[in-house]
């Protein structure tokens, strides 16, 4: 009878020893510096973040960087590109380059709020839902699907039109109330695959609460998933965004590349052969958007090892 507790305190203390002797587990900093390391192994996240960071420092050093104003509206009106205007002036006498460099930081600003508030209702609806069980699961499933039956464009054209004059504030809501269900059904899923997992299992004998066990049990397990949600739905609130301006459902009165898109379109910069009006600023969009989309390929490698590149694989 007393055999089977020694040789359990022998195993203990072997454990315990075998810990100390591997040393303490990582710090988040290096979990951390590994992800980082994980994401820049692979080409296409590399391409991606470089032109990304290309894009934050533009936007975050636009008064040191631009030539003139953003509203600067004193020169000659619909001139072509020269040495005082590298990408020429607007029909109402602005520099084109200097607008492309203060409009990135709406489109950024737009395309990471936006993102991580989608993401954020994305990850408590779609954890909740994939966890419970019974009536609640299906009224939480009635909504998803009804946003997700719904065509997007034509649902953020009408919200847009009814919150008129809200400015980016409107736009950002605009792209929430649109963009969270897809990353809420992906999430479901997930959630329901770790709630059978034995950890969970366990969490629920030891009676831990259901608040408890989804986002301290299930949530660190759906990391890089989040991650790859957020850049998901970042890319299409960039998008979205440069839309909706485009339409002129946002505030003209800023300066965005998607106003600049709109302001080209009024002017007809087609017609008077201004190309760069139309093709820089969608260059700009595309550009951040490809970026975003790269880096989700990194964010891939860290769930899933086959994926991985270079020497992390």
């Amino acid at each position: 009878m007393t055999t089977t507790p020694t040789r359990t305190m022998r195993d203990t203390t072997h454990d315990i020893r075998t810990v100390q002797a591997t040393g303490a587990p990582p710090s988040r900093w290096k979990v951390l510096a590994r992800t980082a390391g994980t994401v820049w192994s692979n080409g296409k996240a590399k391409v991606g973040v470089i032109i990304l960071a290309f894009f934050i420092l533009v936007a975050a050093f636009a008064p040191l960087i631009a030539p003139y104003g953003a509203t600067e509206n004193g020169f000659p009106r619909s001139s072509d590109p020269s040495a005082a205007h590298w990408l020429g002036t607007t029909a109402a006498g602005e520099d084109v380059l200097s607008q492309l460099i203060w409009g990135a930081q709406v489109s950024i600003f737009v395309g990471l709020v936006a993102g991580a508030l989608s993401t954020l209702v994305a990850v408590l609806i779609g954890l909740s839902w994939g966890y419970t069980r019974g009536f609640l699961a299906d009224v939480i499933n009635f909504i998803v699907n009804l946003f997700l039956v719904i065509p997007g464009l034509p649902l953020m054209i009408v919200i847009a039109a009814y919150l008129s004059g809200g400015g980016i504030g409107m736009i950002i809501v605009v792209v929430v109330i649109t963009g969270w269900a897809w990353g809420a059904r992906v999430l479901r899923s997930q959630t329901q695959s770790l709630r059978s997992r034995d950890f969970v299992t366990a969490a629920v004998f030891s009676g831990e609460r259901p608040f408890r066990i989804v986002f301290r049990e299930i949530l660190p397990n759906m990391t890089s998933l989040i991650v790859g949600s957020f850049f998901g739905a970042a890319t299409a609130a960039i998008l979205a965004e440069a839309g909706l301006e485009f339409l002129g459902l946002g505030d003209s009165s800023i300066v965005s590349w998607g106003t600049m898109l709109f302001w080209a379109q009024n002017s007809n910069a087609l017609l008077t052969g201004q190309w760069s009006l139309l093709f820089a600023p969608g260059l700009c969009i595309a550009l951040l958007a490809t970026s975003l989309t790269l880096i989700n390929f990194g964010v891939d490698g860290i769930s899933n090892p086959r994926l991985r590149e270079g020497k992390q694989r």
